[in-house]
């Protein structure tokens, strides 16, 4: 037992000692939540296109002040959203908030993408062909000074009483403009279409505008009544849980996997093995690493809760609620471990038979397929196929994690931890005795290599 904590604390202190161990550590919180802003950013940073409206042709009379009719009711409806918004954030907040500010906010987020200017004299007095063609080019070309070029003309008309476009931009991949255009012309034309059937186009505008106040009940819910965000955390949770479980094992078994691999090639387990057993080794080995990804969850559980209880003390306690009822917390530490120790020491195992990341990645393939399957079925835990996979073991730590909260029958949950259970020791048992015969050979690992080691465990 001393030799195993021993290799396991070599293992765990081969790793914390690194700058890099900590940097990643701290930086993939910090790059997720900039995955989640930088969008935002990007889009509220982009600038207005500026755009002219030329109505090709006399049936294209009226498009162009209809487009902007549409283009001016949408911006008033964007800013009656954000203040309504902004309202919310400050009533959550408890008033900490200030609501211009909150609204200004939000308002960046929802600002016009496209602003309609006049039509420069030279494009107006053009005919069309191809001295108009030459006209558009150069107002939206790199050659013209910045402060005299478009970024769009538009061109509306209308065949057979449709409205249509043709929309020049200066850049080929922007489709901002067009998407804008297509958006303005299917309300002109509905708008136009109730008009001409005698409806009043005010109250077409205010159709438009109806938000239906929906509320959703259940004898389930926490009050027994009314749906509450309580009664939808457990979904986020379980889903988080199952991830972040996902995310551990890609992680632990990785390392794992090189640690072993690293050792066979520079001889170190040769070494190792003059003084420690096989098993000795693979279990320090497992354990060294789990302290590890221990560490990694303690460190993201301790930001993201801090985050969570500082910008939204109501729902931390709705979270830590949910892991508490039922000891569901219990259950994903049991999914945890049997799910985290069938994958450590299946991935330590290969990296017995491996010297190269070659031989490696020939491997890595058909197991990161297998580990994909679960990921595609989390967003539905309730569904038939997500509950016949949960019997899978190698699915099990995934899938029941994010079905644990919405409480399945007990019998799915003692099954499953049953299936898991037998199948992690059945792995302990493989996985022990291809380490044994990996570590002692040069031999590549194959069908038959690992048929011969669990046959003969390294006799």
């Amino acid at each position: 037992m001393k030799r195993t904590l021993l290799i396991a604390r070599r293992e765990f202190m081969a790793y914390v000692r690194t700058v890099g161990f900590w940097l990643s550590l701290l930086s993939l919180p910090l790059f997720g939540l900039l995955g989640g802003v930088m969008p935002l950013l990007a889009r509220s940073s982009e600038p207005v296109r500026e755009v002219v409206l030329i109505e090709d042709g006399p049936q294209a009379a009226g498009l162009a002040r209809a487009v902007q009719d549409v283009m001016a009711a949408d911006a008033e409806r964007r800013a009656q959203r954000a203040q309504e918004a902004a309202e919310k954030a400050s009533a959550s907040a408890g008033g900490a908030v200030d609501s211009k500010a909150a609204r200004d906010a939000v308002a960046s987020l929802t600002k016009d993408r496209v602003r309609i200017v006049p039509a420069p004299a030279e494009l107006v007095a053009t005919a069309p062909g191809i001295a108009r063609d030459a006209a558009v080019r150069h107002l939206l070309g790199e050659e013209t000074p910045k402060d005299q070029r478009l970024d769009a003309i538009v061109f509306l008309t209308r065949q057979d009483g449709k409205p249509g476009a043709r929309v020049w931009t200066s850049r080929a991949s922007d489709s901002e403009v067009e998407d804008f255009v297509k958006d303005s012309l299917r309300s002109a034309n509905r708008r136009q279409v109730f008009q001409d059937a005698g409806i009043d186009p005010g109250i077409v505008v205010a159709t438009d505008r109806f938000r239906a106040d929906v509320k959703a009940f259940s004898p389930r819910s926490a009050s027994g009544g009314e749906v509450s965000m309580r009664d939808r955390l457990p979904r986020w949770v379980g889903f988080g849980a199952a991830f972040l479980l996902w995310s551990l094992v890609i992680t632990g078994a990785s390392i794992l996997l090189n640690s072993v691999m690293e050792e066979k090639a520079n001889k170190i387990l040769e070494v190792l093995l003059s003084s420690a057993s096989a098993t000795e080794i693979l279990t320090g080995k497992v354990l060294g690493v789990a302290m590890l990804t221990l560490t990694v969850l303690i460190v993201w559980s301790g930001m993201g809760a801090f985050g969570l209880l500082t910008a939204k003390p109501e729902l931390a306690a709705g979270v830590g609620s949910v892991l508490l009822h039922n000891g569901l917390i219990f259950y994903l530490l049991a999914y945890t471990v049997g799910g985290y120790l069938m994958f450590a020491v299946l991935f330590a195992a290969i990296g017995a038979f491996c010297e190269t990341p070659r031989d490696a990645q020939t491997l890595m393939g058909p197991i990161m397929m297998v580990l994909i399957v679960p990921l595609l079925v989390l967003q539905m835990p309730d569904s038939p196929i997500a509950r016949i996979l949960s019997w899978v073991p190698f699915f099990t730590p995934f899938l029941m994690s994010a079905r644990a909260p919405s409480d399945p029958p007990m019998i799915e949950i003692v099954g499953t931890l049953i299936g898991m259970a037998v199948t992690a020791v059945l792995m302990v048992w493989l996985a022990g005795r291809a380490f044994r015969a990996g570590a002692l050979s040069d031999v590549k690992l194959s069908w038959k290599a690992f048929g011969a080691a669990i046959r003969g465990g390294g006799n």
